[in-house]
């Protein structure tokens, strides 16, 4: 690559990693080109960027992004995963086709926004469950109160209401 290439690799880089919402560097060591390829679907059908980037150019992409965290984990094979909308998906993601493929793919680190993650914080990220179902926890958990606030107050018209149809009920017998 000439250098006006190799700039414009470096601009896509930068743009990639502050337009994302998370990040995932992965070592693709020991994979087959059928296998990033297969991987790469599986991305793109979520709308994730999987891309295989060089150190260097990657390093300087780091820098002008403002990640300078990363430019310590630029080594060896890098590829790196772009979430762009649920910052739990790419993490999901790799760490599934880890478990079903039982391939040499491994985590090397990743970001979220300006956080550094190290492995173990990747992992933590893909055990969470997505977006809307945390939504759906905390909308489910402010309601209760109010579900059990609402049952209160009907109690006692309920029981007053049965107490009304057998009454009601003794009179038509009678």
């Amino acid at each position: 690559m000439n250098r006006k290439q190799k700039a414009q690799v470096v601009e896509d880089l930068k743009e990639s990693m502050t337009k994302c919402s998370s990040g995932v560097l992965t070592d693709y060591k020991g994979l087959s080109n059928t296998e990033i390829t297969l991987l790469r679907c599986k991305f793109r059908e979520l709308g994730i960027e999987y891309r295989v980037v060089k150190n260097t150019l990657a390093h300087f992409a780091a820098k002008k992004a403002g990640k300078d965290f990363l430019t310590g984990s630029l080594e060896g094979p890098i590829a790196i995963a772009f979430g762009y909308d649920d910052v739990t998906e790419p993490a999901k993601v790799i760490m599934g086709y880890i478990r079903s493929s039982e391939s040499a793919l491994s985590i090397k680190c990743g970001f979220l926004g300006d956080r550094f993650l190290n492995q173990d914080d990747v992992k933590t990220l893909a055990s969470l469950p997505s977006r809307d179902v945390l939504i759906a926890q905390v909308l489910a958990g402010m309601q209760s109160p109010i579900v059990a606030l609402a049952n209160c107050f009907a109690h006692p018209l309920r029981e007053f209401s049965g107490i009304l149809q057998a009454r009601i009920k003794q009179l038509e017998e009678e």
